[in-house]
């Protein structure tokens, strides 16, 4: 498995960490590589559109709150970004919404809560069934169709 990881300047502490934690998982680092501060977008596009692409499997993005690359994220197509601050939600984004993306807040969960919430994320599967009638209506929507 492949995994994009990327980071604003609040999220380059836990995205260092994490790098520890999924060591036996491939990498591709999409910055940013340092505390200084910086614009979300730019590392959060890049790594987004290597998953929507297929270059990477999933992708774990954090920043400050958690919540600009989640808006970031779900700007490109194909792209299911979750913002996710407990292990519950972590499995639910999984189990029900396909998420492709794990979104963190590096301000706000221990870096022992990101742990155990990458670990459920990636290695709860996808229920499909009524789950996947919902996901190919927003694929629908993306592609301009309407309800």
């Amino acid at each position: 498995m492949k995994i994009a990881l990327a980071s604003d300047h609040a999220g380059f502490e836990l995205k260092e960490q994490i790098k520890e934690l999924v060591s036996d998982i491939e990498i591709i680092d999409f910055g940013t590589d340092s505390l200084n501060s910086m614009d979300y977008p730019e590392t959060g596009f890049k790594a987004a559109q290597a998953v929507a692409k297929g270059e990477c499997d999933k992708g774990i993005l954090i920043c400050g709150s958690g919540i600009g690359m989640s808006i970031v994220a779900n700007k490109v197509p194909n792209i299911r970004a979750a913002l996710c601050q407990t292990k519950e939600f972590a499995k639910l984004s999984r189990k029900h919404n396909n998420a492709n993306i794990l979104v963190l807040s590096g301000r706000f969960i221990s870096k022992y809560l990101a742990y155990d919430i990458i670990d459920i994320w990636l290695k709860t599967p996808f229920e499909g069934g009524r789950h996947q009638r919902r996901i190919n209506k927003i694929s629908n929507y993306e592609k301009g169709e309407e309800y």
